[in-house]
């Protein structure tokens, strides 16, 4: 069960949560038993939304107040044409919690929503108590990669004829795709919505490369010596990031864990979702043990 919540982000932006309830549990509210556990907040990555989430939320409802945001340029959430700065996304996620009363929560995070939990948990360390940074690189990518994503956005097919045309593109058919991937082809067809030429992104282009702009020659590794908090990083054997990178990210964070799964892509909660639950439960029973 899935409750909307909305919320007010950096700038008085409207944005979208979803708060997950087992279906047996209480209804969810601020006297609710489900808002007594420790709170779990889920962050997409770009071209991402919530509803993504929505297996993890449900493996993780049981024992925790689990709550998955759209954010700004994304899913429900308002969609301006500014800013898409480091600074905005961060500040979103800190009003959710703070509005929601979440902290201290987990923040689970994928590519640049797990870029968003690390710097958050560097600049507002009060508001968690853990992260897990899912194919998150450290590097910066360069200019190459704005390039690259430039060309990628143009050769997109639009309009898609049918939900099944997206699942086939993005799982088998697009250029930059090495193999076939159904779970990516899943993952974009739940980004889509129909209009009334065809099949389009929820999301606009040039706000996803404005996102990205911030980070393509920026490195992360002074903020994540600054997590002071317990952080998980995974990775898929076949993802975006590379063994040697994550195990330097490993050691640079100050309480630093690390989770490899096996035949998994950068989509890693989505490519092998049981050896990612098995990853973030075992990461969440040991934070449990660890005092606030």
């Amino acid at each position: 069960m899935a409750r909307r919540v909305e919320v007010t982000g950096a700038g008085g932006l409207p944005l979208t949560a979803w708060e997950y309830a087992d279906e047996s549990a209480p209804a969810v509210g601020p006297e609710s038993q489900a808002a007594l556990r420790p709170a779990v907040l889920l962050l997409h990555g770009l071209m991402g939304r919530a509803s993504q989430w929505a297996g993890t939320a449900r493996r993780l409802a049981g024992g925790h107040r689990v709550v998955a945001l759209d954010q700004r340029g994304h899913g429900r959430s308002a969609k301006p044409e500014g800013p898409y700065t480091r600074e905005a996304y961060v500040a979103d996620a800190a009003a959710v919690i703070e509005q929601l009363g979440l902290a201290p929560a987990t923040v689970v995070g994928h590519s640049m929503g797990a870029l968003t939990a690390c710097q958050l948990a560097a600049r507002r360390p009060s508001l968690v108590r853990a992260v897990a940074l899912c194919d998150m690189r450290a590097a910066a990518p360069g200019e190459a990669s704005r390039r690259r994503w430039e060309e990628w956005f143009g050769a997109w097919p639009l309009p898609f004829a049918s939900l099944d045309a997206v699942r086939r593109w993005f799982g088998e058919d697009d250029p930059w795709l090495e193999g076939a991937r159904p779970a990516r082809g899943r993952f974009f067809a739940e980004a889509m919505e129909e209009r009334a030429d065809g099949w389009r992104p929820e999301f606009e282009a040039r706000h996803m490369l404005r996102s990205r702009e911030p980070w393509i020659n920026d490195a992360h590794w002074d903020e994540l010596a600054r997590v002071s908090c317990p952080a998980l990083v995974v990775r898929g054997w076949d993802g975006e990031l590379g063994r040697a990178e994550a195990q330097e990210m490993v050691r640079v964070l100050p309480r630093g864990s690390y989770a490899e799964i096996p035949d998994a892509g950068h989509l890693v909660p989505w490519d092998q979702p049981e050896a990612w639950y098995t990853a973030v439960e075992a990461f969440l029973a040991d934070v449990a043990e660890v005092p606030v």
